[in-house]
């Protein structure tokens, strides 16, 4: 099953409506502001997307009215880790 990725450039535009320079800029903006830290600082699961891949649903889901029950699955992951509900 192919799923959205920041890794396909061709993803950024139509889901986010920014060009993949600007998405870049996003994801080094948001990791210098600790975006790949566990938000409590305490050990826990891991991330299992890259940060990049983590932040496309998150852009699409502002952008588009697609729930993160529709954008899990397109992200790869299921729809109760992508959120409540």
């Amino acid at each position: 099953m192919q799923v959205i990725s920041a890794a396909h450039p061709e993803w950024i535009v139509p889901f986010t409506g920014l060009r993949p320079a600007q998405s870049r800029r996003l994801v080094r903006l948001v990791a210098e502001r600790g975006g790949n830290a566990i938000a409590d600082g305490r050990p826990g699961r891991q991330w299992t997307l890259p940060l990049a891949d983590r932040l496309l649903p998150v852009i699409a889901y502002g952008r588009t009215n697609l729930t993160m029950r529709h954008l899990g699955p397109l992200s790869g992951v299921s729809h109760r880790l992508a959120g409540p509900g």
